[in-house]
C-alpha cells in the first residue's frame, strides 16, 4: 500500500514538474513543450565541496515551489548526516550512489545504488550520502522549496573525503 502511495505521489509530483517547466520559460519552442539539454545546464562548486558541484535544471531551491537540480559528487566525496524540511525524489543518473540513513555516518553500512535508481528522502528524514567509491555520480533532485539542509551535528565540515 506504502509503494502505491509513493508511486502516485511521485505521478502527481512528475506532471506537476513538467506543468512548473512549461510556464517557467525555460528554452520554450511553444507553450507545450520544454527541452533542456545537459549543454544548458550550469554547474556551480558547492562551497568548501571537495569539487562537488551542483545545477539548477528548473525552480529555485531556496523558494517556494517546485524544482529540479542535478549534484554531481566527484569520487570518494560524501556528506555527513542530515535533513531537509521538504521530501526530496533522487534519481540516480550515472554512477554509484551511496546512501545511508540515521545520525550516524558509516560508510561501511552504506547502501550502493546504481544509475536508473530512485531513492526518497522522506520530510526531516536524516540521511547521508556521495561517491562513496572510485566514479563520479551524478543524481537528479526533484523536491518543493524552500530546501534548506541542516546537519544533525552542528560546526562539523559538512563534505568528506572518504578513504580510496
Amino acid at each position: 500500500m506504502r509503494r502505491i502511495h509513493i508511486r502516485r505521489l511521485a505521478s502527481c509530483l512528475s506532471i506537476a514538474a513538467i506543468l512548473a517547466v512549461a510556464a517557467s520559460g525555460i528554452a520554450k519552442d511553444s507553450p507545450d513543450f520544454v527541452r533542456i539539454t545537459p549543454s544548458d545546464l550550469v554547474w556551480h562548486d558547492v562551497p568548501d565541496g571537495h569539487g562537488v558541484q551542483q545545477a539548477i535544471v528548473f525552480g529555485d531551491p531556496n523558494k517556494p515551489g517546485l524544482y529540479m537540480i542535478r549534484v554531481k559528487f566527484p569520487p570518494h566525496v560524501m556528506d555527513i548526516p542530515h535533513w531537509h524540511p521538504n521530501a526530496r525524489y533522487v534519481t540516480v543518473l550515472q554512477g554509484t550512489w551511496y546512501t545511508g540513513t540515521g545520525d550516524t555516518f558509516d560508510l561501511a553500512k552504506a547502501v550502493p545504488l546504481k544509475a536508473g535508481s530512485v531513492m526518497v528522502h522522506p520530510a526531516k528524514a536524516t540521511h547521508w550520502d556521495g561517491s562513496g567509491g572510485s566514479e563520479t555520480v551524478v543524481v537528479q533532485i526533484f523536491g518543493e522549496g524552500p530546501a534548506a539542509t541542516t546537519p544533525v551535528e552542528s560546526g562539523k565540515a559538512f563534505w568528506l573525503e572518504v578513504a580510496h
